[in-house]
């Protein structure tokens, strides 16, 4: 091989015509999934304060967002409930509400901006009064009653028109158990994005206030959610999920799991995603706003580092703004 003066590396990258040539790694709007927090309380519509950017909306605002998505080319919008405090309870009842928000708000989006796809969270922590993804029993967060209703929930998505269920919650064996419901309810084409190696982490933090499940909390997750420090047992846990019918898996959060992201997709050649969480992109926004880097170019990088590492898809809070920079 040449060595310098022969071989400069940096010849290639002397024109934008040049580097786009060579270019190893392509970002589009078509990678982008639009994450959206919607809420059933005109009194907590608005901004988020710890998620700068980001507001809840209601159902009129989630249809002209949406649309507004649609007209950039972003495929999907992901749904993530903020329900009154009053609704929430033990057992999560408001889950299996046919008329809720989220099933409202699926037939709102397939009825009036039908060209997106939707895709809806299976998972119990919006809707329960301490917080956690599972049922309680005691202070344990219990596995297998928590199946059942995870799969009942799943089914009314599915019939409200959700074109993906994407359980989110870690509990062991719900991939087969949802599979089974809702190909069992007349559903088979519905499709399941299972979040197989979710961590343990501290970057859910503006998330939870968003939704409104910071305060109710009570301990944390670390019981059911992966240990950070873990890799192979993330490639067990997308085997199982595979096995057991998923069509995609997820890894969240992304950008400190960029590592998980590429061995999936080495390993087992599925459609992989990633989720740039709330204190990911609350950095990227904070960081602009004060002045310290330039958000734009940083939401960019990260999106662009998620594809690099093996990503076919990206949940970011910020898909219409990247789609927007991605056309300019």
């Amino acid at each position: 091989m040449s060595q310098f003066p022969q071989l400069r590396m940096r010849r290639k990258r002397q024109s934008a015509w040049s580097r786009d040539l060579v270019r190893e790694t392509r970002l589009t709007v078509a990678d982008l999934v639009l994450t959206t927090v919607i809420t059933d309380s005109e009194s907590a519509e608005g901004p988020v304060p710890s998620l700068p950017g980001v507001a809840r909306l209601g159902l009129d605002a989630l249809v002209a967002q949406a649309r507004e998505a649609a007209s950039l080319g972003i495929p999907a919008i992901a749904l993530f409930p903020h329900i009154d405090p009053s609704k929430k309870d033990g057992s999560a009842s408001e889950a299996l509400n046919a008329d809720g928000l989220v099933p409202n708000a699926i037939r709102r989006l397939k009825a009036e901006v039908p060209e997106i796809g939707v895709i809806v969270d299976v998972a119990l922590d919006p809707f329960t009064d301490h917080g956690h993804d599972g049922l309680m029993q005691g202070d344990v967060i219990d596995n297998d009653s928590t199946l059942d209703i995870l799969a009942r929930g799943a089914v009314i998505l599915a019939e409200a028109g959700a074109d993906i269920v994407a359980p989110s919650d870690m509990m062991d064996g719900r991939i087969g158990i949802v599979r089974d419901a809702l190909d069992e309810a007349g559903h088979p084409d519905v499709m399941i994005l299972s979040y197989a190696a979710k961590y343990a982490s501290a970057f859910y933090g503006p998330y939870r206030d968003a939704i409104g499940t910071a305060s109710a909390l009570r301990g944390d997750k670390r019981t059911y959610q992966m240990d950070p420090a873990n890799t192979e047992e993330a490639l067990h846990e997308v085997a199982m999920d595979l096995n057991e019918g998923a069509d995609m898996v997820m890894v969240k959060p992304g950008l400190p799991y960029l590592d998980i992201c590429h061995r999936i997709k080495t390993e087992f050649g599925v459609p992989t995603f990633a989720f740039q969480v709330s204190g990911e992109y609350a950095m990227i926004q904070s960081a602009g706003e004060n002045g310290w880097a330039d958000s734009d170019r940083l939401l960019l990088e990260t999106l662009t580092a998620f594809r690099r590492a093996g990503c076919d898809a990206v949940l970011t809070y910020g898909a219409i703004r990247a789609a927007k920079l991605l056309k300019s």
